[in-house]
């Protein structure tokens, strides 16, 4: 997904492509170069409307290089975010392949990167964003490209990891005479107006090294609460951290904003602890939740609020931002854009719609265990209606969570061939499976590991759940495909 401020859900999948993507890999000694080009596939707009003739392209991409006649097609979905074209030569699913002789294919979420289905991003245009669409465009994808592939004899495992990784989960669910298998990388499979538990886990994820961390910055988070009230303290926020507009609050939105965009920070560096997504493009600086809280609990640099503005200046650096937004009125403007060169159209505006329509996953400071203040879930739901129109508001999308979870089932997965991966530092585990529901319904969690954790190409430093866990996942895709 794209980084919106309504929730932070940054899908596997989602750095920005090119229209080639060139990567050395080095194979029994020798180095082999590998160029992907972006492919096109003619798409149906309406899966669900036989009426409706009207189509459009579709991108995809493909690594035919491990190929055996008798091995499995691979395809990873993409998600909230342009298609990358490096997991086309990098990740745990590469090596899978080259062991197993895989067809290797990746599809770009309709509405995402360049697939554009429409002619804008209006409401109206948005009515065929969804995750049903998206399944079916997988069904349409896979059922042509098997008769124009000759694969009709082979067997399709699909990938996916933190929104995809429920698409790839639904998809075994939903069309099992497709996907014989799936391996959903941090699902949140279960849709919830508000996730409260997401700070609570990141709240328990700072505590691990430094007990006091969660408490340093509930302090620091509350002592900026505090200053808001007074607008002659403005100026010192704009100048702390580092805002690309000076601070104006009118309205409890706009300090919500605020509060949140600074949070998501923090909350970013704890779903993302110490993966290797350098390859993808990712600029992290090595921030770590044990470098927060090294910085939280460091009194010589003063205050807890002081050390929160450290922390977060550290973050911006390393990301090789120039400075934070944090404009409420900028941010639906933005997200109010309909054209696909607009600001929002990496996948910020489609997401929110997803949220809104579909997935709620909202994010509120609303429990009292966890390490923030001031953007509840009101604020959250307020933003829809903000964005799309007086449509969006809390009963629309109680009743579009609840069409959701009764569509796919939520937490109660009824299928077979399944492999559920969940790091336990990420805070989206606690809407997925992280126990076995069944024989070949399996969940792996994984201690001190963080968002898809699983899916990335493997490391010294890395947790030490991650070599078993791939080794288990690999032994079981044996299994089912009785290789």
């Amino acid at each position: 997904m794209a980084c919106t401020q309504t929730v932070l859900l940054l899908t596997c999948l989602c750095s920005a492509a090119s229209n080639a993507f060139t990567h050395r890999r080095f194979q029994s000694g020798a180095e082999v170069l590998v160029t992907v080009q972006d492919r096109w596939f003619t798409q149906r707009l309406d899966h669900f409307n036989g009426a409706d003739t009207r189509v459009w392209e579709q991108r995809y991409y493909m690594n035919d290089s491990f190929t055996k006649s008798a091995g499995p097609v691979f395809l990873m979905i993409g998600g909230e975010g342009a298609a990358n074209p490096a997991w086309m030569t990098q990740g745990t699913w590469m090596a899978y392949a080259e062991k197993m002789g895989a067809l290797c294919l990746l599809l770009e979420h309709r509405f995402y990167g360049k697939s554009h289905p429409t002619k804008d991003m209006s409401v109206e245009s948005l009515h065929y964003l969804s995750s049903q669409q998206a399944l079916a465009d997988l069904a349409h994808f896979q059922s042509i490209m098997s008769e124009k592939l000759g694969l009709r004899d082979r067997k399709w495992i699909v990938f996916g990891g933190s929104y995809p990784g429920c698409l790839a989960a639904w998809y075994r669910l939903k069309y099992p005479h497709l996907a014989h298998a799936a391996v959903a990388s941090s699902a949140p499979v279960k849709a919830v107006l508000n996730f409260s538990e997401y700070l609570e886990v990141v709240q328990a994820s700072l505590s691990r090294n430094h007990s006091d961390c969660p408490g340093l910055i509930k302090l620091a988070s509350d002592t900026l609460l505090e200053l808001l009230d007074y607008k002659e303290n403005y100026a010192k926020i704009t100048k702390d951290f580092y805002l690309c507009q000076f601070l104006v609050i009118r309205s409890k939105m706009d300090m919500a904003f605020l509060l949140e965009t600074i949070a998501e920070y923090i909350m970013d560096v704890v779903q993302y602890n110490n993966d290797n997504r350098e390859f993808e493009g990712v600029k992290s600086g090595n921030i770590t939740i044990q470098v927060v809280c090294d910085v939280m609990s460091n009194e010589t640099i003063g205050s807890p609020y002081d050390r929160y503005v450290e922390v977060i200046q550290n973050i911006r650096k390393a990301r090789k931002e120039k400075c934070i937004e944090a404009s409420y009125q900028q941010f639906v403007h933005d997200m109010s854009d309909i054209r696909w060169k607009g600001s929002a159209s990496s996948g910020g505006r489609q997401w929110m719609y997803q949220t809104c329509t579909e997935f709620g996953y909202f994010q509120s400071s609303d429990s009292v265990s966890q390490p923030f203040s001031g953007f509840p879930l009101s604020y959250h739901v307020q933003q829809c209606t903000d964005v799309y129109g007086k449509d969006f508001n809390l009963p629309t999308v109680v009743g579009a969570i609840q069409q959701t979870n009764e569509n796919y089932g939520g937490l109660n997965v009824q299928s077979s061939r399944i492999i559920f991966p969940n790091g336990l530092i990420d805070p989206w585990h606690a809407l997925g499976i992280n126990s076995n529901l069944s024989s070949d319904l399996l969940a792996f969690p994984m201690q001190d590991a963080a968002h898809c954790a699983d899916m990335y190409p493997s490391r010294p430093e890395e947790p030490t759940a991650l070599p078993s866990v791939r080794r288990q996942i690999f032994e079981h895709l044996m299994k089912w495909l009785q290789l």
